[in-house]
């Protein structure tokens, strides 16, 4: 494979994102908005879809097809970013200055992921 090293980094980000929600489920369910019904179900999906976008980044045949869906995934998981600036329990104790950053960075994430399309 001759892709550049950094997706590769990309793919390991993305497979390590995905195992943690498996080894660290309680981060990802105090973050879940109330509104979505299974918070189980949702983080349990959420972790096998950056675990399977992440390995298909690093093969010809998916890497186009896991580019869109990550930042498909990305676009979703903004719905969580905006979420959590609605109040103090909603923030799961994390600092407002945080989560705003968080939002511009999910952009920056997904520009990443498409700056590899039709390599």
């Amino acid at each position: 494979m001759d892709y550049p090293w950094h997706l590769y980094l990309l793919a390991f980000i993305y497979v390590l994102a995905g195992i943690m929600h498996f080894i660290v489920p309680k981060v990802y369910l105090r973050i879940m908005p109330r509104y979505l019904p299974n918070h189980k179900l949702l983080v349990s999906l959420s972790g096998v879809a950056e675990i399977l976008l992440g390995i298909g980044l690093c093969f010809p045949e998916t890497k186009n097809i896991a580019i869109i869906g990550i930042i498909l995934m990305l676009t979703v998981f903004l719905l969580v970013h905006f979420y959590m600036l609605r109040g103090e329990k909603e923030s799961a104790g994390i600092p407002k200055w945080i989560l705003i950053l968080r939002i511009p960075l999910q952009f920056v994430l997904m520009y990443w992921a498409y700056s590899y399309l039709g390599l």
